[in-house]
């Protein structure tokens, strides 16, 4: 049988800081590998904090969420992480990156 870890990270992150919710996605996510789990999922909107609500009509904001989120995701290895992040495209959208590098 294959053990499968699973952490759920409660971060309480902090409505658009950017930077202070960035470093301690990062930090979730290396205390979940030093345990060797297999998958760290974060809340909804982790990245901004929830609601973002009138940051979202900023469109620096929006690209310096993205910013980050690349940031996490080269900081993440042999770890699977759910990361909530806004995306944007032809509009605005509440999502989660699927984040696995080997």
């Amino acid at each position: 049988m294959y053990d499968f870890r699973v952490v759920l990270a409660q971060i309480n992150p902090v409505v658009g800081d950017l930077e202070h919710n960035t470093k301690k996605i990062i930090s979730a996510i290396r205390e979940a590998e030093k345990i060797k789990a297999d998958l760290i999922c974060f809340p909804e909107l982790a990245l901004t904090g929830y609601p973002p609500e009138d940051l979202l009509l900023k469109p620096q904001f929006i690209e310096d969420n993205l910013e980050a989120l690349q940031r996490i995701i080269k900081k993440t290895k042999d770890i699977t992480a759910i990361v909530g992040f806004v995306d944007m495209d032809d509009d605005i959208y509440n999502a989660a990156a699927i984040i696995y590098n080997q």
